[in-house]
């Protein structure tokens, strides 16, 4: 018989093999321990495939085009943390090219590299090993502080002068939307139950 085990007061709990119909809760402390099933692994994969899309435009293209005095100059967001590293911000310039480029590229990776061969009912070489340092992987990528930190540099810098935004601006949007949809899509407990269908 499977056990789940709360994490928040590790009481470990019966589970069915059948996914979940509703949220399941601790008995003790009533922490969420299951959620319903909500898509299946085809869903996954397309939004994967998605997100890979999204992150080839996102590093392709300029993130904004700034016009200042006659003089326009283009940025993509390799630019960005480029520009970081030559100011003399090394360690800031590293953490946003692991954490926006680095980051979304492994956890877009590794997920494909699982489910692809899950779908046929096989399973990847190291798969178990993979999805654990997805898990690690995903504490890391931060598009959306990447997202909120840029709008709020634009905003300020409309007022001097004038900004086009450009097609990694509104990619790397839409990719951090793909995340967060993937990532609710592939919580470890959906993974698990997809790897046990897998075995039957």
């Amino acid at each position: 018989m499977p056990v789940i085990v709360c994490p928040a007061c590790d009481l470990a709990h019966r589970a069915s093999m059948a996914p979940a119909a509703e949220r399941t809760r601790c008995a003790r402390c009533r922490a969420s321990l299951q959620r319903p099933e909500i898509g299946n692994i085809d869903a996954a994969i397309a939004l994967a495939a998605a997100a890979l899309v999204l992150f080839i435009f996102s590093n392709a293209y300029p993130l904004v085009a700034i016009n200042y005095n006659g003089t326009t100059r283009a940025a993509t967001l390799l630019d960005a943390a480029e520009g970081l590293y030559a100011q003399g911000h090394a360690a800031l310039a590293w953490l946003v090219f692991i954490t926006t480029v680095v980051g979304p590229l492994l956890q877009i990776a590794s997920l494909l590299y699982v489910l692809i061969p899950l779908r046929r009912k096989r399973q990847a070489p190291g798969q178990n090993a993979v999805f654990r340092l997805l898990t690690q992987i995903r504490r890391w990528t931060f598009v959306e502080v990447f997202m909120l930190g840029a709008l709020v540099a634009l905003v300020r810098l409309s007022g001097y002068a004038q900004v086009v935004t450009g097609v990694s601006l509104w990619s790397c949007g839409l990719l951090m939307l793909t995340l967060a949809a993937l990532t609710t899509h592939t919580s470890p407990a959906q993974f698990w139950r997809w790897v046990d269908r897998s075995r039957a």
